[in-house]
């Protein structure tokens, strides 16, 4: 057993309730008190993690139990742990893998890491009704693992009533609010909020969030909650592949940044050297690669800057026709095809890409890989891909929740594998072999 430092984990009653806006003001006003914090994600977002790391300036990890499974989160968690440590949860508290099932949501995860939860609540339009819905977290599972609330949209006015109303009905504390702060508010696009990199003035945003924090939110108490967390157990790690000498080139800028950290990490404790270079800006590959990795992003929104640069299509497009082994996921996929919405792409892939007005394929999924592997995935996209002529399919693909639908996907040609669905492989070092060796 491990005791790692303190936790809580920052949950809410639904997407766009506050969690991320809230998250930040924490991070920021614990980082201005001198605090090193830590920041987590619960389930596959890339985005969240991004403003995370914009605030603290150290990588924000993601725990995903579908991904990783319960020891695997545990020992993510241990391993990342600083002096203080914020999990900023996924949709609604209790929202999982299915319409009926908490599995791999927030509360799954509270209870895996025996962490407290703070409820962040949009109290707008409400009186009485709030303690209610604060009343229907606290009860809906057992054990009940709310142990604090954070009102939203709330005026310093109606705040102090308020609050009275839901301690005295709930028997918890309401750990301050954050008023309604416009001028701080995150732009979204089609596949949710824009990278941290693409908010401008970020920084002084944070700085105005943690400015609010430190008037309305009960800092100490949330941190008072965040040291009754117990201690973990110890989880051990799998016996990864031997990566050394092996030169792996990872394509990263405006248009494809959406990789997870642990992939990364992982592939550094192989022994790889990762080698970063830009799809939009870079003349050509960096030399001498033994493999390639193109991970997701927004590829649809620079199609004609990634056009634009004829010399690198080509340069991709000669490595891997010589039988470099390559990997790419979703946005990756958009790259190595003919076409993305009539702008040129690499061609390598005999498929016709084209942005579609709503999303295809949303959510986990199950898939089975030609050679016999069967892993966990996410898929989240509005593209289509339409092969051009005929193309070996890799995966078969089955969506997690509804009914289960089953679709192939996973298209391969000479030593490159391209597909929609986003791998955890930091747990799965047989996918590390089965992507470059």
């Amino acid at each position: 057993m491990i005791k790692p430092a303190p936790r809580v984990v920052i949950a809410g009653t639904g997407s766009g309730c506050g969690k991320t806006t809230t998250v930040c003001a924490i991070l920021q006003a614990l980082k201005n008190r001198g605090l090193s914090p830590m920041s987590f994600k619960c389930g596959p977002d890339y985005i969240d993690p991004m403003f995370h790391s914009g605030i603290i300036g150290v990588d924000s990890a993601n725990l995903d139990i579908f991904f990783a499974g319960e020891a695997g989160v545990r020992s993510a968690f241990v391993r990342h742990a600083a002096d203080v440590n914020v999990v900023e949860g996924v949709m609604g508290m209790y929202d999982g893998l299915a319409m009926d099932s908490d599995v791999s949501s927030s509360y799954h995860l509270a209870r895996v890491l025996d962490a407290p939860v703070v409820l962040v609540l949009n109290v707008r339009g409400m009186a009485l009704s709030a303690a209610a819905a604060v009343k229907g977290y606290m009860t809906l599972r057992s054990p009940n693992v709310v142990r604090g609330v954070i009102f939203n949209k709330v005026s310093p006015m109606t705040y102090p009533s308020l609050s009275k109303v839901v301690e005295k009905e709930c028997g918890i504390p309401v750990l301050g609010y954050l008023p309604d702060l416009p001028e701080c508010s995150l732009e979204s696009r089609h596949l949710g909020l824009v990278t941290a990199a693409e908010v401008s003035e970020l920084q002084s945003k944070m700085q105005r969030l943690a400015e609010a924090a430190e008037k309305t939110l009960d800092l100490p108490g949330i941190l008072a909650l965040a040291e009754t967390a117990s201690e973990l157990p110890t989880a051990s790690l799998p016996v990864l592949p031997d990566l050394r000498g092996f030169r792996l080139g990872v394509a990263l800028d405006e248009a494809f940044h959406f990789y997870y950290e642990a992939n990364l990490d992982t592939l550094k404790s192989c022994g790889a050297e990762l080698s970063f270079f830009s799809p939009l800006h870079d003349p050509v590959l960096p030399p001498a690669l033994d493999g390639l990795y193109i991970g997701g992003g927004y590829p649809e929104v620079y199609a004609k800057e990634l056009e634009a640069n004829a010399s690198m299509r080509e340069s991709v497009q000669m490595a891997l026709a010589r039988g470099l082994r390559c990997y790419s996921e979703c946005g990756g996929l958009l790259y190595l095809s003919q076409s993305l919405d009539g702008c040129a792409m690499c061609g390598f892939l005999p498929i016709i890409c084209r942005m579609t007005d709503r999303l295809q394929h949303f959510g986990y999924v199950t898939v089975t890989d030609r050679t016999g592997l069967v892993f966990p995935a996410h898929e989240f996209h509005r593209t289509v891909a339409e092969p051009a002529e005929e193309i070996r399919m890799a995966y078969t693909v089955r969506k997690m929740k509804g009914n289960g639908e089953v679709w192939r996907c996973g298209y391969e040609k000479e030593n490159t594998l391209a597909a929609f669905a986003h791998v955890h492989f930091a747990d799965r070092p047989e996918l590390i072999r089965r992507f470059w060796l």
